[in-house]
């Protein structure tokens, strides 16, 4: 069944005429599309994609089976005129702007709007086998940018520094680019979960995180290595290892029909019973695809089942303020039976002397 075919199954759900497609990952998803400015409207019977005049040769081309419809920048009187039948309307309620939703008011009068937020979504948590491979492919790449900079990283360097050799690195393999702002933080600063490249330099004595990702084709992949430069102490080793044993529970506990809540407090029972339970204040996950931050995830408040052909994130950490802290993230394909882990590089305690 067709990603559309399967929309429209959850439209009949539903019992909506129809459903307003805005996000530009959920559009690329449905259409192919992959430009930088479109609105889908799809009913039961139709589909249309409506954009401006630049990217209409490059719909028509990616989006065969959608109507192409030429608009200003704003899609919202061209949307109302084609729209003015429908008695049940969805949309998607955590995307569209207060702005926008005044709009959709003034266009669809007659109608109901529904806010259905996880339409799209949920069928996007589940990959087929298509994106999976260009998965594999992004992550590969990331892999790949780790083993570089593996052999790179000096002394005296500073955190942007290591950060854009990263990036080269994936750019030269087929990347479009990072799919998120990289954190790259050492010494102290690696107690910041989002510490972003910094123009610190490292030092011996220091940790080192590096939590980065490559854009391929569009989907996105997502990758944290904590190494350590110098002569750890015992206390960089326990810690290290305690991260390290968690991490590699919490994939062992991802299987399909377990809820995220459940694999996360997996993971996270192992660096509380470590006496660092305080200093892991993060979820454990999050699935990955056209965007970094899908759902589901897994987190101690995620109910949703995780299903086979899901690809989420397992990254526990600890961070210990004025310290030091060490993550560790695969990215997992859910199966039948368990979980594939798709990050290949190393996860011994990398110590650089």
């Amino acid at each position: 069944m067709s990603r559309l075919e399967r929309m429209r199954q959850k439209m009949r759900e539903e019992k909506i005429d129809a459903y307003v497609v805005i996000r530009p990952e959920n559009g690329r998803y449905l259409s192919g599309f992959s430009g930088g400015e479109a609105t889908l409207y799809i009913t039961v019977e139709k589909a249309f994609l409506l954009t401006d005049f630049r990217y209409i040769k490059q719909a028509t081309s990616e989006a065969p089976v959608f109507e192409i419809i030429k608009t200003g920048q704003d899609h919202f009187e061209a949307l109302a005129e084609i729209g003015r039948q429908a008695q049940r309307v969805g949309f998607e309620g955590d995307f569209v702007t207060y702005e926008s939703f005044g709009k959709l008011k003034e266009g669809f009068p007659q109608a109901e709007l529904l806010s259905l937020p996880n339409l799209v979504s949920h069928l996007r948590s589940v990959k087929d086998q298509a994106e999976i491979e260009i998965l594999r492919q992004a992550v590969k790449i990331a892999d790949d940018a780790f083993s570089s900079v593996l052999m790179s990283i000096e002394i005296g360097q500073t955190e942007a520094e290591i950060g854009i050799d990263l990036e080269y690195s994936m750019r030269r393999a087929g990347a479009s680019g990072g799919s998120f702002d990289f954190i790259v933080a050492s010494g102290v600063r690696s107690a910041l979960p989002h510490g972003a490249a910094s123009s610190k330099k490292v030092h011996l004595g220091e940790f080192l995180t590096m939590d980065f990702g490559a854009i391929y084709q569009g989907y996105c992949s997502d990758i944290t290595r904590t190494v350590f430069l110098g002569q750890p102490e015992e206390k960089h080793r326990e810690v290290y290892e305690v991260v390290l044993a968690a991490q590699r529970a919490g994939i062992a506990a991802v299987a399909p029909g377990r809820t995220g809540k459940e694999v996360d407090a997996v993971a996270r029972k192992i660096i509380e019973d470590a006496g660092y339970g305080d200093y892991f204040g993060h979820g454990l996950g999050h699935s990955v695809g056209l965007a970094i931050h899908e759902g589901p995830n897994l987190n101690t408040r995620e109910e949703r089942v995780l299903e086979p052909g899901m690809v989420i994130t397992v990254e526990p950490g600890i961070y210990i303020p004025d310290w030091g802290g060490v993550r560790i993230e695969d990215i997992v394909l859910v199966t039948e039976s368990g979980c594939e882990v798709l990050t290949q590089s190393p996860k011994e305690f990398i110590i650089f002397e």
